[in-house]
């Protein structure tokens, strides 16, 4: 294998172990915050409409959360606060108590 290929195979399995992570924590969380780099679980979020010389710029506050980035050490943040001339997409999570049993 060469070297190429070994990088692919790590980056399959820390974005693999990633989506197990996120499985296993979505369930604590309030809210999915996306912006165009980075998507964020919390349990709580406020959203600022900001404007500077003309620019219109989104600032998101956000804490307990949860960041989407396989590079980082430690996903979990007490607070996270980003600055964003793009789009931001602030959902509810909707829990459920009811659980499907595995097939049958």
């Amino acid at each position: 294998m060469s070297s190429a290929d070994d990088l692919d195979a790590y980056e399959s399995k820390l974005e693999l172990d990633l989506y197990r992570e996120y499985k296993d924590v979505v369930n604590i969380f309030k809210y999915a915050v996306e912006t165009e780099r980075r998507f964020y679980l919390c349990n709580a979020v406020d959203l600022k409409v900001r404007t500077e010389g003309g620019d219109v710029y989104y600032e998101v506050s956000m804490s307990d959360a949860w960041i989407w980035d396989m590079y980082r050490p430690s996903r979990f943040v007490k607070s996270a606060k980003v600055l964003t001339f793009r789009d931001v997409s602030i959902e509810e999570i909707q829990h459920t108590d009811l659980e499907v049993p595995e097939g049958e």
